[in-house]
């Protein structure tokens, strides 16, 4: 049986001994130890993760909350507040959204919503605490008799001092500057999980669209928020691979959102399992070690979560979380659950850096 020492602080294997508070040893078989130290190019490779993500419990969950307090302050929780500026009608086929035309969901389809109403939701969502607003669109991209409506709503969210994010779909290269000059700060584009499993949900874009888009955002100058989603029938072999692609693009998303899936009626993963927590807060935990310097936020399916399972989430690096009784279309925890809980757990918000 032979070794790999990992470097947590950046994400890199090493051959030095020794027992520092980020260095870990992990064992594994001869194939595993070639494997995982063979990529020059990539910081980590499927196999490196893997073994990382089948450590005992109790050991995963240290060396990421040993990650979580190299990086932040460990009691601290990001507020983000997510409006859907735009809902339903989409016409993608993704497999667990309510917002696909393509499904009989009963959602009720509405156009845009006009700057000032936008901006009023924001203003809102400032006064219950949130820090960072984020607007999505159920398009497939974003047209661009629609861009001067979008780009009003970014200023008129940057003048309330909050961090703004936006959701529209694909952007082309110009589309990502307009939304830079406007000062956007982040850009949500969700690559959902591996590239082998993609097509499994999606079939209306490819894998290869969401990652021309991340980097359309990337060279913007924009800070990318992009994830994926647990729950989808997908293995946990795909569930690392959704990571390993996120931390080895040329810069990891600032901020990296892990859903679990709610199975929407109506919707082609209507009945689908639910995710067994274990799992879930492991991947959590493999989030936060490979992208030590991320956001990594519960979004979706925290409305079921027990307050159990929050707290371990938590630990294991977690450290931001969508506020209000709505995540686009669907349920949400509510605002009175939420600050009960941080209460309960000694958890404050985060103070928005004014600095940057």
């Amino acid at each position: 049986m032979q070794s790999i020492i990992y470097d947590f602080s950046y994400g890199k294997s090493s051959h030095r001994s020794g027992s520092e508070l980020m260095n870990y040893e992990i064992p594994c078989s001869p194939t595993q130890a070639a494997t995982a130290i063979t990529s020059s190019s990539a910081r980590w490779t499927p196999a490196s993760a893997q073994a990382l993500y089948e450590l005992p419990f109790n050991d995963l969950l240290f060396r990421a909350h040993s990650v979580h307090r190299e990086n932040f302050e460990p009691n601290e929780i990001q507020l983000s507040k997510l409006l859907s500026i735009k809902t339903g009608g989409c016409p993608e086929d993704c497999g667990y959204c309510s917002q696909s035309a393509r499904y009989a969901t009963g959602l009720n389809v509405s156009k845009l919503m006009t700057v000032e109403h936008v901006v009023a939701e924001a203003r809102k969502a400032k006064d219950g605490g949130a820090t960072r607003y984020c607007m999505g669109a159920a398009w497939r991209s974003p047209k661009q008799s629609d861009m001067d409506a979008v780009v009003a709503m970014v200023r008129g969210v940057k003048e309330l001092g909050l961090e703004t994010c936006m959701t529209l779909g694909m952007l082309s290269p110009q589309q990502a500057e307009s939304l830079a000059e406007a000062g956007l700060d982040y850009y949500n584009h969700n690559i959902d999980t591996s590239e082998r499993f993609y097509r499994e949900v999606i079939t209306t874009r490819s894998f290869g669209d969401r990652l021309e888009t991340l980097e359309n955002v990337r060279q913007s100058g924009i800070k990318v928020c992009a994830g994926g989603i647990i729950g989808m029938g997908e293995t946990t072999e795909d569930r690392i691979d959704m990571l390993v692609t996120l931390a080895n693009l040329p810069s990891p998303p600032e901020s990296v959102p892990i859903n679990m899936l709610i199975p929407m009626p109506g919707s082609k993963l209507a009945n689908a399992t639910p995710v067994d927590s274990i799992e879930f807060v492991r991947i959590i935990a493999l989030a936060r070690i490979l992208m030590p310097k991320s956001h990594v936020r519960l979004s979706a399916g925290r409305k079921t979560m027990t307050d159990e399972l929050h707290a371990l989430c938590f630990f294991a690096g977690a450290n931001s979380i969508f506020i209000g009784d709505t995540l686009l279309t669907a349920a949400n925890p509510g605002e009175d659950r939420d600050s009960s809980l941080l209460r309960r757990l000694g958890l404050t918000p985060e103070v928005m850096d004014t600095a940057e």
